[in-house]
């Protein structure tokens, strides 16, 4: 089976020399095994994903020489698909109704974890309500009552090629309970982060993920996800984080440095693999 590997980036700024490298890599081991490269546009966040930063993105990418196929994959056209899989989730029992604003989750002493960010779990002020209604006109999201889903999919575990951040690697078991009753449906109607890309990787055929070392704990919640959706698991490659020289990550938020001001200043592809240590694989 030839392998699949994605990138899938957020429409929400430029891409910086990390998002670079990720795609380098995952494009690079694509290639070196004559599998596919896949590019998938995660624009599910109405209110930040731009036009002209989609177009960065077929720009800078183009620009570091990578390829795939089309049309691509973008999410804000996949949202049949998460309905189906949250109605699934649901004729299980494992998905609830939650109005907690922000303010209601810090006042109980956590946060609210959405897509990838950290922070402590939520609460579980909502989770009575697993498999009931939300109540009458009140905005809510829907969780995934972790204790409840981990029970019923069991003992998983996950393969790791590459490493987590403190070098954990081959057969990892699975600890989702860490992240709490993640959301899977936002406030807004939109399907959040955990929800999509397992749904998107599935369809896509995708057999390998490269992405960075911050993202090692959500694989745990992607992997029960799988299980419970009767999905096929990838193997998972997470590498280390490229940082400035402050050693504070990079991001799009922090207005970093990106591919296209690199560009402007002349840099070629070459520099950009260079930078972040990265061999060109093959002619």
């Amino acid at each position: 089976m030839r392998p699949v590997e994605r990138f899938a980036p957020s429409p929400t700024g430029l891409l910086h020399l990390g998002h670079a490298f990720s795609a380098l890599m995952g494009f690079d081991a694509a290639r070196a095994e004559g599998g596919v490269f896949r590019l998938r546009i995660e624009d599910l966040d109405a209110g930040r994903a731009r036009p002209d930063f989609e177009a960065a993105i077929f720009e800078d990418l183009r620009w570091l020489g990578l390829s795939w196929p089309e049309p691509v994959m973008r999410q804000s056209a996949r949202g049949a698909a998460y309905e189906a899989a949250l109605a699934r989730l649901g004729a299980m029992g494992l998905v609830y109704p939650c109005s907690c604003t922000r303010a209601d989750i810090a006042a109980a002493g956590g946060a609210p974890q959405e897509g990838a960010e950290a922070g402590p779990p939520y609460p579980g002020t909502c989770r009575p309500r697993t498999g009931g209604r939300a109540a009458p006109g009140a905005a809510h999201a829907l969780r995934l009552d972790m204790a409840a889903a981990a029970a019923r999919a069991g003992a998983l575990t996950f393969r790791e090629i590459g490493a987590g951040p403190a070098g954990e690697t081959g057969e990892i078991a699975v600890a989702p309970e860490a992240h709490g009753d993640v959301v899977l449906r936002r406030k807004d109607g939109a399907a959040a982060y955990h929800l999509a890309v397992v749904v998107d990787d599935a369809a896509e055929g995708v057999t390998h993920v490269t992405r960075g070392e911050d993202l090692f704990a959500a694989t745990s919640v992607h992997r029960l996800l799988q299980a419970l959706l009767g999905l096929a698991a990838p193997i998972y490659r997470h590498h280390r984080l490229i940082r400035d020289k402050t050693g504070r990550r990079l991001a799009k938020r922090a207005d970093d440095v990106s591919l296209a001001a690199l560009r402007s200043a002349g840099w070629s592809p070459e520099d950009v693999r260079r930078a972040v240590g990265l061999v060109r694989a093959g002619p």
